[in-house]
């Protein structure tokens, strides 16, 4: 009789039968309906609402030198959300590189809180007559600071709030999404999202396209759909089809693209915010036009 090995004696014994198996793994890989209509309801309020909330109870209505209702907003979707990716990965059907997790939620949390404390201070500066459409030393209010080092340091916040903060923030939050879709694959041929979930696809998809809009994380998007539809292609060769869950994923980010080629389509010939977002890939933030044709009209 072989004796069993140090590993296999640490390793957890599992009792269940062959049918309490196949019931936890189909309630791991049916769609998660709960999961996904919080992640929706929390995006639309906590972080695409946040301005519309800041117009709703704007600015001059809390000292500027204290957080206002968008600061709190904020401030609970840093919580909720790391939470509700930490939830979704749990029910993944596979399991998932576990440092790879706790690693990307760990720099989200750290990525998005540096960007609350620059997207508050912005949104002050907006107040003050800040123009987002403009760089930080051709807007009217910072390029006669004195001493001229004072621009210098807006120049560093602006970093930290539009580049580091975002990439920090994004990455790990793309990465995790991936990781997860990995997983949602199964050998049933005859896979359909429920009701549901073709109901919330568009709100979710209307939010994505504001995320990598505002977030002028196009190029990592794209990267990320790329690897989806490879994933998927090479699944397929192997027999396997995308779950539920998997399925709502992917359809997410085939709707966002058409929204994000829209959106450049229409402001294509928009020589302001041409001028703005300079290079080959152009893809206009959102609050840049409202500062640009609704703030002032």
């Amino acid at each position: 009789m072989r004796r069993r090995t140090h590993r296999e004696a640490l390793a957890p014994v599992d009792l269940r039968t062959g049918s309490e198996k196949a019931v936890s793994a189909a309630a791991i890989s049916k769609f998660h309906t709960d999961l996904w209509l919080c992640f929706t309801i929390q995006n639309w309020i906590l972080d695409f609402g946040r301005p519309i909330a800041m117009i709703a109870l704007p600015l001059e209505w809390f000292p500027l030198n204290k957080p206002s209702v968008g600061d709190y907003f904020h401030m609970a979707y840093n919580v909720i959300t790391p939470f509700l990716l930490l939830k979704l990965i749990e029910r993944s059907p596979t399991a998932l590189p576990r440092s790879a997790v706790y690693l990307s939620i760990i720099t989200f949390v750290m990525g998005a809180s540096i960007h609350l404390v620059g997207d508050s201070i912005n949104h002050r500066l907006i107040l003050s007559g800040y123009q987002l459409h403009l760089s930080v030393r051709e807007n009217p209010i910072i390029k006669d600071l004195k001493p001229a080092s004072l621009i210098d340091s807006f120049e560093l916040l602006y970093y930290y709030d539009e580049h580091l903060g975002h990439c920090m923030w994004y990455i790990p939050f793309f990465l995790i999404l991936f990781l997860y879709f990995t997983g949602c694959f199964t050998q049933v041929k005859d896979v359909r999202m429920p009701p549901s979930g073709w109901l919330l696809l568009g709100p979710s998809s209307v939010y994505y396209w504001y995320l990598i809009t505002e977030g002028q994380i196009f190029v990592l998007y794209i990267f990320t759909f790329f690897a989806m539809v490879a994933t998927v292609m090479r699944q397929r060769r192997m027999g396997s089809r995308l779950d539920s869950n998997g399925r709502f994923l992917f359809y997410n980010f085939i709707i966002t693209l058409g929204l994000v080629l829209i959106w450049v389509a229409y402001l294509w010939n928009d020589k302001v915010l041409r001028t703005k977002y300079p290079g080959i890939i152009y893809v206009p933030e959102p609050w840049s036009f409202y500062t640009l044709h609704i703030k002032g009209s």
